[in-house]
């Protein structure tokens, strides 16, 4: 009987395989970073090829140093980072260009031409695909490629490109091209995909100059996807699970039941909170998402996007030097008052949600001669539980508040940061005792269509808690702080 499950994890700075048991526990991983390229300011690209190839080479290495071969895996699983936007040829799998990443702003003023000449424009796009009109979506990448790489239209057209999203991309070359296909949950984060009627959308597919052909096909989360080719890993190995890295999360830290969030911290920061059958639309610039979809029934999440949370810290180290390990950045917080009176507003690549400022960028506010590196760091850290307050106050506007949050992602892992997050949502906080709960998610899912795991009510009754975090800082001063946060973020906001 084979045993394990195989979870790819293809993300924004690197990529993973994991080897799950089919008892639901993570036995080990392989990890490969790659490298990010910034051609101009705002612009944020990687090169196809790095991710393909840190993806297999993680997954030949896993199987060779656990002495696997393909028939002791039930099946893979595939999470990737969403939104990142890949074309390549039909025939020789070779890309037009670079994968244009989540992060990209390049396309920020064809969205805002589109708003201008038709300001009811965004409310008819939220209508159908739950997002709003803005570069963090495929759909204005796509036309830019199309319009920018020479001869690439006239190629869509004749049917010998294929779009994808990172899921799409590795499925396609995992099976030789044998396969060109995605599932729901990314398929709902193109600005192409009707999450109502649960398919590709003819008016938005006009609205951006987008050819049909390129599309591929939806699929459900856990469904056949193809089998890998042999030459790979030695045989055939059957494909049964694709998510966006969020959802897979969500499924992961078993928020099954309507009403249960999660909140993920590793690049960005993603809060999504489970709606059930009803997609209900934000009235507070949140997004509409498919959670997964299972037996071609969709279950919908409310979802608040920040663009930097782990990456704050990442410039930290990196850019500025002020730490040589993100773990420093703990004790550092430590050392210091939590109302130090410095704001780091992370606006590198703009505002996500609820602001979606595309312009914005960041600043450092309530600087004095006192201040050093213990504040900014410590503003840094904070940083991330003020972005994760203004998604709760926007899903408390639209009428759900999440009282208890699960939290995984690298970040998690300090427990200053933990505290403070409790502190300033005035709500419990909940570390799962698995912290990969997006690989986790997936081989979830892969192994429910394997018939491995039975129902979601198997799953739920697997998660188990690391440790929670009650607020204890008193109303008057959370509110303080965060009145402080909201006029940093005024000042640097370029759409009010």
């Amino acid at each position: 009987m084979s045993r394990y499950l195989l979870a790819i994890d293809q993300g924004t700075t690197s990529s993973r395989a994991v080897l799950v048991h089919r008892q639901g526990h993570i036995v080990d991983m392989v990890q490969r970073d790659f490298s990010q390229h910034y051609p101009e300011p705002g612009w944020v690209e990687h090169h196809p090829g790095d991710l393909w190839h840190t993806v297999l080479d993680c997954c030949q290495q896993l199987l060779k140093e656990h002495q696997l071969n393909a028939a002791d895996i039930i099946g893979i699983g595939i999470t990737n980072q969403r939104e990142t936007t890949l074309i390549w040829d039909k025939d020789s799998g070779e890309p037009i260009y670079p994968a244009i990443v989540w992060q990209d702003r390049r396309t920020a003023d064809y969205c805002q031409k589109l708003t201008d000449a038709q300001p009811d424009l965004e409310a008819q796009v939220q209508s159908k695909t739950g997002l709003l009109l803005d570069p963090y979506f495929c759909a204005s990448k796509i036309h830019w490629l199309l319009e920018n790489v020479p001869g690439a239209r006239h190629q869509a057209e004749q049917g010998k490109l294929c779009f994808g999203t990172v899921d799409c991309y590795l499925l396609w070359h995992l099976t030789k091209g044998r396969v060109h296909a995605t599932d729901a949950t990314n398929a709902s984060r193109t600005l192409l995909f009707d999450i109502h009627a649960q398919q590709w959308d003819q008016e938005l597919l006009r609205l951006f100059d987008i050819p049909a052909a390129l599309l591929p096909e939806v699929k459900d989360s856990a469904c056949e996807f193809g089998s890998t080719d042999t030459s790979w890993f030695g045989g055939a190995i059957a494909i049964l699970a694709m998510a966006g890295d969020q959802q897979a999360a969500l499924v992961g830290q078993c928020c099954f039941d309507k009403g249960m969030a999660k909140s993920t911290y590793g690049t960005g920061c993603f809060l999504m909170l489970n709606t059930g059958e009803q997609a209900l639309q934000s009235q507070n610039r949140l997004l509409t998402t498919l959670a997964y979809r299972l037996n071609g029934k969709p279950t919908y999440a409310l979802e608040g996007s920040i663009f930097m949370a782990g990456a704050t810290i990442q410039w930290l180290r990196d850019g500025l030097h002020l730490i040589e390990q993100a773990g420093e950045s703990e004790q550092l917080a430590r050392e210091t008052k939590v109302d130090h009176g410095v704001l780091l507003v992370p606006a590198f690549t703009g505002l996500g949600a609820p602001y979606w400022d595309p312009d914005a960028r960041g600043a450092i506010l309530g600087l004095t001669r006192d201040t050093g590196i213990k504040e900014i760091v410590s503003a840094g850290l904070q940083s991330v539980c003020y972005q994760t307050k203004d998604l709760q106050k926007a899903m408390e506007a639209d009428g759900v508040r999440p009282t208890c949050l699960r939290v995984d992602g690298g970040m998690v892992r300090n427990d200053w940061l933990m505290q403070f997050l409790a502190d300033m949502l005035g709500a419990q906080v909940q570390r799962s005792k698995v912290n990969e709960t997006t690989v986790l998610g997936v081989a979830y899912l892969a192994g429910l269509q394997a018939g491995t795991f039975a129902s979601l009510e198997e799953l739920a009754a697997q998660w188990t808690e690391d440790r929670s975090f009650d607020p204890v800082l008193s109303k008057a001063k959370r509110d303080e702080l965060y009145k402080s946060w909201q006029q940093g973020v005024r000042r640097i906001q370029t759409k009010v």
